[in-house]
């Protein structure tokens, strides 16, 4: 939901209407919203879980504990009388109900926090004195993919890769996505790329206008991937003045992209303490694809159906979203790499990439090798079409480019001009 629709809970009620907010765990403490007389607490809360076997984000519904319960009831006559109406009995209360969140740590993926503690020096991170001891299988997970990534070393130390990953404050995916589209000649693509992946998602989709709203995102699609799909977005709205009205216009939240651009602007500058140039590859997507292959070869797929693959490491069926821009292929590509798995009413895939199996076997030798080299017939005809998509592509990306020099000129032609 945009940002000035969720602003509305705040304006004051006309006489004789009655306000009716509904509102996630948010409501429990991160804001106050006057004139609020009565809450209705369900008892329970979306939680997102970390599951290390499968390396996938769950979303689920929880019971809340004793300490939300409190907080919940506090936000009934904040500012004046009020009641609280719990739909669950005092014995769920007493009897089922944790007295405390079970803690972040203990329930996500903690790559970051390893990369960090080793880092520090901590050798040995089984017997470190955790205040909130998180489940073994999540620790032992997170070193194995940081020695995928190479951030780790055979006896778990840090690499010079690893130790320069250290300094962006990021999933450790992206730090190797940034660091090494340098060597690929295309980091400036990349700081957009993982600054949008670090915000919430740019796309706005209200349910009363989904169809229209549909048909203003596939104008920025990349079939071919979802990453330069993100890509795509942001350039169309830096070339286009990052106006707020061009946003509402394409079914964009506004917000999330000027937060893309403040991340941007942050990883840029620590590349610039670190050393790291700036460069551009351009329109050349498929060394884009190819980088992004090198930060994401351990989260891989191969096509079993329409809309199914199997995960190469797991051997379990995962889905791509329906909304996925790889569906403007017209085909399924036979191998894509993911940004994270995430399970709702399926195990989907969250922002995919098509990707050479080749890239697979270079990139990650160390799980994948190709048996049979050369392309069949099939091979051959997808390859042709994408060039010709691609080809397209590449001609309106150069547009957009040639449009946003010309506007850069004419801005800095205007800033020279004296003033009487």
């Amino acid at each position: 939901m945009p940002a000035d629709l969720q602003a509305k809970i705040f304006d004051r009620a006309a006489p004789g209407v009655r306000k009716v907010i509904v509102a996630t765990n948010i409501a429990e403490t991160s804001l106050t919203v006057d004139g609020i007389m009565y809450v209705v607490d369900s008892g329970f809360s979306k939680l997102k879980v970390y599951n290390p076997k499968m390396g996938m984000d769950t979303l689920q519904i929880t019971p809340i504990s004793q300490a939300n319960a409190s907080q919940r009831a506090g936000r009934a006559g904040r500012t004046g009388p009020g009641k609280c109406f719990h739909l669950y009995t005092e014995r769920a209360f007493r009897d089922e109900f944790y007295i405390q969140t079970i803690p972040e740590i203990q329930r996500t993926n903690l790559a970051n926090t390893v990369l960090l503690l080793k880092s520090l020096g901590v050798k040995d991170l089984l017997d470190f004195d955790f205040m909130d001891p998180p489940p073994q299988d999540t620790i032992t997970t997170s070193l194995f993919d940081l020695w995928a990534l190479g951030a780790l070393d055979n006896i778990g130390d840090l690499t010079s890769l690893g130790r320069t990953m250290t300094a962006f404050p990021m999933d450790p995916s992206l730090a190797k996505l940034v660091i090494t589209a340098v060597e690929y000649e295309c980091s400036e693509e990349m700081l957009t790329i993982v600054a949008m992946l670090s915000v919430p998602s740019v796309l706005y989709r209200p349910k009363e206008r989904q169809e229209e709203s549909d048909a203003a995102h596939e104008k920025f699609f990349v079939p071919e991937s979802d990453h330069l799909t993100l890509l795509h977005i942001y350039t169309q709205w830096r070339v286009n003045g990052h106006s707020d009205g061009w946003c509402v216009r394409h079914f964009l939240h506004p917000k999330a992209l000027r937060r893309a651009k403040e991340i941007r602007d942050q990883i840029r500058d620590i590349m610039e303490k670190q050393k790291m140039p700036l460069v551009s590859c351009g329109t050349d997507w498929d060394i884009i694809r190819k980088c992004i292959c090198s930060g994401y070869y351990h989260q891989a797929a191969k096509v079993k159906g329409i809309g199914e693959y199997i995960n190469l490491r797991t051997s379990v069926t995962i889905q791509l979203h329906p909304t996925s821009a790889l569906y403007g292929l017209g085909y399924l590509p036979d191998y894509v790499v993911y940004h994270e798995l995430i399970l709702t009413s399926k195990e989907y895939m969250s922002c995919v990439t098509s990707v050479d199996p080749h890239w697979l076997a270079d990139l990650g030798a160390v799980f994948y090798s190709i048996k049979e080299k050369g392309y069949s017939a099939r091979d051959k005809r997808v390859m042709e079409t994408e060039f010709n998509r691609k080809a397209e592509l590449e001609a309106q990306m150069a547009k957009d480019k040639a449009r946003e020099e010309r506007r850069i000129a004419e801005e800095e032609n205007g800033s020279h001009e004296l003033v009487p």
